[in-house]
C-alpha cells in the first residue's frame, strides 16, 4: 500500500469526522432554536395554593411570553413529593417535562425512605434554585423566654418535659428542630401533626413548647396574641421581620436551615436547554412584581447556574444525613 492511497484515506476520514461533528453542532443548535415547539408541562409535587404551586405559577405569564408556548401545569401531590418528581425522573428528556422539586424529596428522601423509586442524584438534573424560605422558632404567647438564648436556658431546667411540634415526620420542621437541638445543646421530645395548623394550635394551648415552621404558617396565631416569635433560621434577618433576631446571632455563628425548591429536568436532557431554561427563569425571577409577591410570602428569591444550584444540593444532602442517620428516621 503506497502513501499516496494511505493519504487519500486519511484524507477522506477526516472529512468524515469533520462532517459528523459539524452535523451534531448543528443538530444541538437547531435543538436550541426550535425548543419549545409545543406547551411545556411543569409538574407541582404538591397540592393547588401550595408555596410551590404559587412559585410556577407566579413566573408562568413571563415563560410563556419567552417561549411562545403554553406552560401547563400539573399538581402531583402525595408520598412526600416523590409521586411527583419520580414523574419527571421517568419522563422524555426533551425539555418538555420539568418539575419543580425541594429538599424532602431530593435531599431528604434518599436517607429517609427505605426504598425511592428514582435516585435523584441520577435521573433528574438540578436547573435553577427558585426560593429558599426559613424556618421561625414559635412558643406560647405566655413563655417566660423573651429570645432564643432565654429559651435554650429554660429548656434546660425542664429535664424531659420539654416537647416540640413539627409539621410532619422527616420534614423540614422536624429536621431542622432537630439541628437545632444538636447545635444549642438541648433536649425536646418530637410530637409530629399532619401540617402546620394542627402544630400551631398544639403550641398555641402549651401542650408542646416550641414549633419550627414558616412564617407564614403562624402568622394569625402570632397577630391573635397566642403564639410569640423567637428565632429565624436563616443565615440573615427575614426583610419583612427585620425585629427577628437570627439564630445565628443568638450566639450559634453559622446555623443555617432553610426549606428551598428548585426546576429539574430528567437526566439526559441536552445541556442547551437545560442552560436556555435556567437563563429564562433567572429573568423571570428578577421581575418586581414576582420579586415583591414571593417576599411577601416570606420566600428568598433563588437564581444562578445549574451547577451552582447541584453544588447547593450536594451541601445540603450531605447536612441533612447526617441529621436524619443520628435520629434515625425511616420511612416505607
Amino acid at each position: 500500500m503506497n502513501n499516496t492511497f494511505l493519504d487519500a484515506r486519511l484524507s477522506q476520514l477526516n472529512t468524515l469526522i469533520i462532517s459528523v461533528f459539524a452535523a451534531l453542532l448543528f443538530a444541538a443548535s437547531a435543538t436550541a432554536q426550535v425548543w419549545p415547539s409545543k406547551p411545556v408541562k411543569v409538574l407541582v409535587p404538591a397540592p393547588a395554593g401550595s408555596s410551590l404551586d404559587v412559585i410556577v405559577r407566579g413566573m408562568a405569564d413571563s415563560l410563556r411570553a419567552k417561549w411562545g408556548q403554553p406552560l401547563v401545569i400539573e399538581n402531583k401531590p402525595g408520598a412526600g413529593g416523590t409521586i411527583g418528581m419520580d414523574l419527571v425522573a421517568k419522563s422524555a428528556p426533551d425539555g418538555y417535562t420539568l418539575g419543580i422539586g425541594f429538599n424532602g424529596p431530593i435531599a431528604f428522601g434518599p436517607f429517609m425512605f427505605k426504598k425511592m423509586p428514582y435516585d435523584p442524584a441520577k435521573d433528574l438534573i438540578p436547573i435553577i434554585l427558585t426560593t429558599s424560605q426559613p424556618n421561625v422558632l414559635a412558643v406560647p404567647a405566655n413563655h417566660p423566654a423573651q429570645n432564643f438564648k432565654e429559651f435554650v436556658a429554660w429548656t434546660k431546667t425542664q429535664g424531659d418535659k420539654v416537647s416540640y411540634a413539627s409539621v410532619g415526620l422527616g420534614s423540614s420542621s422536624h429536621l431542622s428542630m432537630e439541628l437545632l437541638k444538636t447545635t444549642a445543646g438541648f433536649e425536646a421530645t418530637h410530637v409530629p401533626f399532619n401540617g402546620s395548623p394542627p402544630a400551631a394550635l398544639s403550641v398555641a394551648q402549651n401542650e408542646t413548647q416550641a414549633l419550627l415552621a414558616v412564617e407564614p404558617a403562624l402568622l394569625s396565631l402570632v397577630q391573635g396574641g397566642r403564639l410569640k416569635l423567637l428565632a429565624v433560621t436563616s443565615p440573615q434577618r427575614l426583610a419583612a421581620r427585620p425585629d427577628l433576631p437570627t439564630v445565628a446571632e443568638s450566639g450559634y455563628a453559622g446555623f443555617d436551615a432553610l426549606a428551598w425548591n428548585g426546576l429539574f429536568a430528567p437526566a439526559g436532557t441536552p445541556a442547551d436547554i437545560v442552560a436556555r431554561i435556567n437563563a429564562d427563569i433567572n429573568a423571570a425571577m428578577a421581575d418586581v412584581a414576582f420579586r415583591q409577591n414571593m417576599q411577601k410570602q416570606g420566600l428568598i428569591i433563588g437564581g444562578g447556574s445549574p451547577s451552582a444550584f447541584k453544588a447547593f444540593i450536594d451541601a445540603e444532602s450531605r447536612k441533612w444525613g447526617a441529621i436524619i442517620n443520628k435520629v434515625g428516621i425511616k420511612i416505607d
